[in-house]
């Protein structure tokens, strides 16, 4: 399931709920991304998420689509927000179900990587009355690569 929204969301909640119905899977993982205070070396006041709504539910889709055809997850939760975020605010939750921890682990994973660098959202952090949008970062594109040569 894919949820993109501005509200806050209960981490606790969603997982009390997730693990509700998928009771036959043995590895629930969850992922939860947050707002940092410093991006390279930079306190952060906020940062304002930007999207496209339906191309971004779309892209989204697909990612979890590959997800599910690479492992053998039970079930998958992916909740990424939009809008202004202070420091410490939750950004993206990712629970994954499978019969066995590894399947939960990877796919976990590599949806995180793939959101980083796949998912069409744009960051613009203010710091000191500044704005500057994020680039995408190497260390992350890595991540994402190692994931075009695994579980094909």
């Amino acid at each position: 399931m894919i949820r993109i929204q501005e509200a806050p969301f209960d981490a606790a909640a969603e997982l009390r709920q997730f693990q509700s119905a998928n009771r036959a899977s043995g590895a629930t993982v969850m992922f939860i991304g947050t707002v940092r205070e410093l991006s390279e070396g930079r306190e952060i006041d906020a940062m304002t998420l930007e999207h496209y709504p339906g191309m971004t539910e779309k892209a989204l889709a697909e990612i979890d689509a590959e997800a599910q055809k690479r492992w053998p997850i039970a079930a998958s939760l992916v909740i990424h927000r939009h809008g202004r975020l202070l420091p410490g605010d939750d950004i993206v939750l990712v629970i994954t179900a499978s019969a066995h921890r590894q399947a939960a682990f990877e796919a976990c994973e590599f949806l995180m990587d793939w959101l980083k660098t796949k998912a069409p959202f744009w960051k613009l952090e203010a710091s000191d009355g500044e704005t500057r949008w994020v680039d995408a970062k190497d260390k992350d594109d890595q991540a994402a690569r190692r994931w075009d040569r695994r579980h094909q």
